[in-house]
């Protein structure tokens, strides 16, 4: 008897083992597994299953169709007649700037004098000049339709209110940069090298000490420089002098090319002005120079990307 029952003690066990290490096979049954049916949950800590490309692009394309909804709402807004078209993706690599025939000193290693940035993108860059008029709905605007834009500027007009163009560049922290356009505003051919160096290293202090950068880009009041004058800016950091190739103004365009037009790369300037000073407020300039731009098919660029 003893023998026999042994061996019904033996035969259960066995019976136990197999049933044990089946359900172990299988994945087990308790809340949460998986069991054989389906895939296993991925474990703590790993990552879910990446997006197909389909998927990824669908959601891309959604995320642009919302973006250009957000920007025509805001230039119907604004009063703009067009929406401002997207700028393409910066350069990996700047392109190579060189003085524009006709600008040339006889200095060697000068910063290079332009109007146009070589490029075959259908864009152009805006550039403000001054500072005098310091309208809030100006960098209001700007910021809604996120227009890049560079503000040359003077001390002579901005040292009554520096914090404004401080909140300038931090209502576009991507699209806005300050660069130097002197302290006063004088006509720098008829000045001596040392005073030239005065006007433009004096404001490349201010703007240093105000905004906490110092500029790469000068231009000239007027557009009028010599040799001293791109001696003097080389001297304290300056590495490029953009000039322009139109004008805006609240009720027309001026153009510097004989076919009145906009060209790849072209660099448009305007000033902080008013209603005092011009037909129309810094909303009006932007309305008409950005219905003028868009209206070409070009966008505009940030200038300090390709330069």
């Amino acid at each position: 008897m003893a023998k026999g029952h042994s061996r019904r003690l033996l035969g259960a066990a066995l019976l136990v083992a197999a049933l044990t290490s089946t359900a172990a096979c299988s994945g087990g049954s308790e809340p949460g597994s998986s069991g054989s049916s389906g895939a296993p949950a991925p474990a703590a800590g790993q990552q879910a299953p990446a997006k197909t490309a389909a998927q990824s692009a669908r959601e891309k394309k959604a995320a642009l169709a919302k973006r250009r909804a957000a920007r025509a709402a805001v230039a119907k807004k604004w009063g703009l007649r067009l929406t401002p078209l997207d700028a393409p993706a910066p350069p990996r690599t700047k392109p190579r700037i060189t003085t524009r025939k006709g600008f040339e000193t006889d200095g060697a290693g000068l910063p290079p004098v332009f109007t146009t940035v070589p490029t075959k993108e259908k864009i152009v860059f805006l550039t403000i000049d001054d500072g005098a008029e310091k309208d809030p709905a100006l960098i209001r605007m700007m910021s809604e339709l996120q227009i890049p834009y560079s503000a040359f500027l003077s001390d002579y007009v901005v040292s009554d209110d520096y914090p404004y163009f401080a909140k300038m560049r931090t209502s576009q922290p991507r699209g806005v940069a300050l660069h130097n356009h002197t302290l006063n505003h004088k006509y720098l051919p008829g000045l001596s090298y040392a005073r030239q160096k005065r006007e433009i290293c004096g404001m490349q202090d201010v703007i240093e000490k105000k905004y906490g950068e110092r500029p790469e880009l000068f231009r000239p009041p007027y557009g009028n420089y010599n040799e001293d004058t791109l001696r003097a800016a080389k001297s304290c950091g300056v590495k490029a002098v953009p000039l322009w190739t139109a004008e805006a103004f609240p009720d027309h365009m001026e153009w510097r090319e004989w076919d009145r037009d906009l060209h790849p790369g072209d660099i448009v300037l305007t000033h902080f002005r008013g209603e005092e000073d011009w037909k129309g407020s810094m909303p009006d300039m932007i309305r008409r120079v950005m219905n003028v731009i868009t209206s070409k098919g070009y966008a505009v660029a940030k200038l300090e990307d390709y330069v």
